[in-house]
């Protein structure tokens, strides 16, 4: 067994007994690397508010969490903080990675202009970088944009979204993990007792924001005719957002079937795409959230805009629908063609022998980093 320290900008903060939570997805993800690894030290920002319902905390002490400040934002001050506290930054991640066999550096983010610099340069350390984000993005900000370029051009692994023909030869498509053996199982077990009649339910999980498409799913349901809104039942909003008063204050307005649960829990979350058909994710830059892979276990269709890769996963009304048009007529476009689907339709887009789900498996996740990334050393 070997022992690895993650750099991420992971969100954390401490609960009112002093215990460290975490950002739930990526917490869970670390909890399930200790089935390779026997020690892990998590480097990330701890934030000074109060956690949201869907953190989690760390499951052994073999996990130890190491603060970094919480730098990162739109704003000239925002940014000149990541730069003013790069010493200390640096300082922080040079005496974690002197402690492990190997280290993973989550790309992109603020801290990534010159994080990737100094383990590229200064650290002689064994590890790989996990670029989360667009590998594609064809508008990425500067510093995203300049930290995609380096990942091409150094030498150890890049783990990316998606599959590209002119990716270069260190740079690995992997799958983000998000599903244990058990929710595999229960999702089977969830679709075989689904039922799809109308009205149906659909969800929306992530930033109410309009980058992420929540603008085009109000003006797109604010479109449709009344009797197609009939055939909906409840939208269900999961997340939080700066404008979500304004959102709440629009929807309440126009009355439309939309619900706004916040932040909430793994299980929450997981009982939302249980009793949902659909997932509706118009989201204008992605790399490949798990919100998607997570949905579908569970028999939620995605409704999703075929951008960064995607559309290598999703085949269009073959396992879901890929909205071309990244507008509010190309959802509604896809939403009417939904809405008149039969049952048998529908059945045939959630049991399709998808083996592509098994890949969001932490296990299959797990077995590709030890067979890939540590014995390839």
């Amino acid at each position: 067994m070997k022992s690895l320290t993650i750099i991420s900008h992971t969100e954390h903060y401490k609960n009112s007994d002093g215990s460290i939570v975490g950002l739930g997805s990526t917490v869970t993800e670390i909890n399930h690397l200790l089935e390779i690894f026997d020690m892990v030290i998590h480097v990330a920002m701890l934030h000074d508010s109060v956690p949201p319902p869907s953190a989690l905390p760390y499951l052994s002490d073999k996990i130890t969490f190491v603060a970094l400040p919480a730098v990162g934002g739109t704003s000239i001050n925002d940014k000149m903080a990541i730069v003013f506290k790069a010493p200390h930054i640096l300082n922080t991640i040079r005496k974690a990675v002197e402690e492990t066999d190997y280290f993973q550096f989550r790309a992109p983010t603020g801290i990534g202009v010159y994080v990737i610099p100094y383990l590229i340069f200064l650290s002689k350390k064994k590890g790989w970088f996990k670029y989360a984000g667009n590998w594609k993005q064809q508008n990425a900000t500067m510093a995203y944009s300049f930290q995609r370029w380096l990942l091409k051009q150094q030498k150890r692994t890049v783990t990316i979204n998606g599959m590209w023909n002119d990716q270069p030869k260190q740079c690995k498509t992997f799958e983000n993990p998000c599903l244990t053996k058990d929710e595999i199982e229960l999702g089977k077990q969830t679709i075989a007792n689904k039922i799809f009649q109308f009205p149906l339910q659909f969800c929306f999980v992530g930033r109410l924001e309009a980058a992420k498409g929540l603008d085009l799913i109000i003006e797109a349901i604010q479109s449709l005719e009344p009797e197609e809104l009939l055939k909906i039942g409840t939208i269900h909003l999961v997340g939080e957002g700066k404008r979500i008063t304004e959102y709440k204050k629009k929807i309440k307005d126009i009355n439309l079937p939309f619900e706004f649960h916040g932040f909430l829990s793994r299980i929450e979350v997981h009982d939302i795409y249980r009793k949902s058909h659909a997932i509706i994710l118009p989201s204008a830059s992605e790399g490949f959230p798990k919100v998607i892979a997570e949905a579908m276990n569970y028999g939620c269709v995605p409704i999703v805009s075929n951008v960064s890769s995607i559309g290598h996963y999703i085949k269009d009304n073959k396992n879901g629908f890929l909205i071309e048009t990244l507008n509010a007529e190309g959802v509604v476009k896809v939403l009417r063609y939904f809405l008149n689907l039969h049952q048998t339709e529908y059945f045939n887009l959630v049991n399709l022998d998808n083996k592509e789900l098994a890949k969001f498996s932490y296990a299959f996740y797990n077995q590709r980093i030890k067979d890939e990334i540590l014995l390839s050393d």
